[in-house]
Formats: structure tokens, C-alpha cells, sequence
């Protein structure tokens, strides 16, 4: 029994070489926090955001040296870069020729409409999609007093407005994007986006916040979202290192259903049963498990008791025990396993687990 709706077509896009929309799976996106003149460290983080599954990356460009050492820092990554700009319409003319995959803007911000026309002519030039992308704070000041405040109504107005200005440029490699702080009027704009567009969307809650408030609202919009037909590629905002916001985004992926990427790790809350330390047992496994690529799903249990019972779907678990706990597969206890070398012991198998999967993309596996 599934929980999805009918994936919504939209038109397809490329960026770079990853397609957006046209029923290509599901892409996840994340930022950098890096100063993007400092072309070593943004470089390292990226390719950090490429071991964790990050298709797409944006870097912000605040100003000329940014834009430059776009050039430098396109040269050492292997997934699409896009350039975020707000304001001068000059830095998504460098970003572009700097080697940009695609822009992110405001139309509305960067000037009048002879700086669009220069933008989406450089954007034609160079084979870039634009995402314009709208937030919540900061509406246009006429759709404001229209609608008495940011509202979900107002964000489409807005965003179809920078649809037009782009048309009237005979340019139509857009995504969008709408983004509010909080989890229901982002649902809100974006249902009622996809009812006016075909344009494919970038989902996510803006401004989410640390780890748990950013990872429950994340969660609740995109996965609702996702789960209603509605959304091409996804980016989990979260005041963390940008590798946590891609581990999220497969987890929310996964947990409907719609890709499979990486283990999926199974534990039990505990109880007065447990004789393991099993929140550091679940750490260290997961943390040794960060970039993992083939799907596998993995059981961590307090008990032998119920371990392998309540975990008998998983493909390899452990349980613990007094002093002695157990490896098990498919709820089929393997062999005891002394305490000390009970992670030792999973990882092993898991390792071996992987080996014998395919090797294929993941993403050729996914649900659309």
C-alpha cells in the first residue's frame, strides 16, 4: 500500500547534466557555507556534499570575487553548480560566464527590465535554467498591501510575475521555488503553484532552523509535498553542515518510498530490557556508515528477545544480550557475538552485503 499520489508531469529542465522534472527522479540539493572566493575550502565542502549524494549544489555569489572563483571551483567538483544572486544582475552575468551550470534569482531584485533582457540573454548564451526563486520575506511591497502580508497567495503572484518577465525575454528554462519559514503556508503556495504551472519545483522550508526544528518542518513540508504528486528536487534548510541537510533529504526520500539511497538503519527506543549502550552503538554505526551508496536495511536492537522478531525484515541486525549479544539476518539469528565486537561484526557483514549489490546509479532504481 502506498502513500503517494500521482507524481504532477512538468516540462523538464537540465542543470548541467542532471534533468529536473520530466518524471527524472527526485533530485536533492544543498548550499555551501563556505566564502565562496575561498575557492579551497568551498571545493572541499562540495566534494564532501558529492560523497554524501548531493546532485545539485548552489554556492552564494555576493560579489565579483565570487563570481570568479566560480571558474576554479567548477574545475574541481563532478555535480552542477548554480550561483545564487540577489540584487546586481552583473554577477549572474560573470556567474554565468565564470562557468555557472545555472542562475538563481529574483527578477523582481535586480533591476529593471533591461538588466532581465542582459541576464537571460547571457543565461541563452550559455545554456543556463534560472530557478526564480521567491521567499516570503521579501514580497514585492504592491503584492504586500494586496494581500495584507506575506500570504501563500501572494508568493504565486509573485512568482508567476517573474514567469512573465522571463517570457516576455522568450526565455523558458525556469524552475521555481516558494519558501516561507513555516510548514503550511509553504504547503499552501506551493499546491496552489501547481495548480497554475507546469514548471518544474523546487521544494523546501526556508529558514528551517538547527537540527530538530529544521528536520521536523523539512520533513512535514517536503514530505507532504512530495507525497501529493508535488516536486522535482528538494533542499532541507538547516543551520548545519550542509552534509546533514543531504542525509535528511534521503531520509524523507526514503521514508516515502520514492528512493532508495544508502542504509536504512532501523533501532529500537529501548527499554528496561536493553543491556547495550545502544544510543552509542546506533552513532557509531551510522557515522561509519555516512556514505554507504547501496541500499541495505540494517536492524539495531536492545534485546535479543524481541530483536529479531520485530526486526525481521532487515538484512542484517544485531541484538544485545548479557555480556553476549546476537547477529541475525532476515529474523533468523547467525551466530553470538561478544558485546565489544558486536559493531565490528555488523559492519563486517554489512561491507560484505554491499559488495555483492549492483553497482548501477541509485537513482536508476527510483520510484519517479
Amino acid at each position: 500500500m502506498t502513500i503517494l499520489s500521482d507524481r504532477k508531469p512538468t516540462r523538464p529542465i537540465h542543470v548541467g547534466q542532471v534533468q529536473i522534472g520530466g518524471m527524472a527522479p527526485i533530485a536533492v540539493q544543498s548550499m555551501t557555507n563556505t566564502p565562496t572566493a575561498d575557492v579551497e575550502a568551498t571545493t572541499g565542502q562540495i566534494l564532501r556534499l558529492e560523497r554524501a549524494g548531493c546532485e545539485i549544489v548552489r554556492v552564494a555569489v555576493p560579489d565579483m570575487a565570487a563570481a570568479a572563483a566560480i571558474r576554479s571551483i567548477r574545475k574541481g567538483i563532478g555535480i552542477p553548480l548554480i550561483a545564487d544572486i540577489h540584487f546586481d544582475h552583473r554577477l549572474a552575468i560573470a556567474a554565468a560566464r565564470a562557468g555557472a551550470d545555472g542562475l538563481r534569482l529574483n527578477p523582481g531584485n535586480i533591476g529593471g527590465m533591461d538588466k532581465v533582457a542582459a541576464v537571460v540573454s547571457c543565461a541563452k548564451d550559455h545554456g543556463l535554467p534560472i530557478r526564480i526563486g521567491v521567499n516570503s520575506g521579501s514580497l514585492e511591497k504592491d503584492i504586500l498591501k494586496k494581500y495584507g502580508g506575506a500570504t501563500a497567495e501572494g508568493m504565486v503572484e509573485s512568482a508567476l510575475r517573474h514567469v512573465e518577465m522571463l517570457h516576455s525575454c522568450d526565455f523558458h528554462e525556469i524552475k521555481i521555488s516558494l519558501k516561507a519559514s513555516d510548514v503550511g503556508r509553504t504547503v499552501a503556495a506551493y499546491r496552489l503553484l501547481s495548480q497554475k504551472t507546469d514548471f518544474p519545483l523546487h521544494v523546501g522550508v526556508t529558514e528551517a532552523g538547527g537540527i530538530f526544528p529544521g528536520i521536523v518542518k523539512s520533513a512535514l513540508g517536503i514530505g507532504m509535498l512530495l507525497a501529493e504528486g508535488i516536486g522535482d528536487t528538494i533542499r532541507v534548510s538547516l543551520t548545519r553542515d550542509p552534509v546533514e541537510e543531504v542525509r535528511v533529504g534521503y531520509e524523507i526520500l526514503k521514508a516515502l518510498g520514492i528512493r532508495r539511497r544508502g542504509p536504512e538503519i532501523i533501532s529500537c527506543p529501548t527499554c528496561g530490557r536493553c543491556r547495550i549502550n545502544l544510543f552509542e552503538v546506533a552513532e557509531e554505526v551510522e557515522k561509519a556508515l555516512m556514505y554507504v551508496v547501496a541500499p541495505v536495511k540494517i536492524a539495531i536492537m536492545g534485546c535479543v528477545v524481541n530483536g529479531p522478531g520485530e526486526a525481521r525484515e532487515a538484512d542484517i541486525g544485531i541484538a544485545g544480550g548479557d555480556g553476549v549479544g546476537i547477529l541475525f539476518k532476515k529474523g533468523e539469528v547467525v551466530r553470538k557475538v561478544p558485546h565489544e565486537k558486536l559493531v565490528e561484526v555488523l559492519l563486517a557483514e554489512v561491507e560484505r552485503f554491499t559488495a555483492s549489490q549492483p553497482t548501477a546509479d541509485p537513482s536508476s532504481t527510483c520510484m519517479p
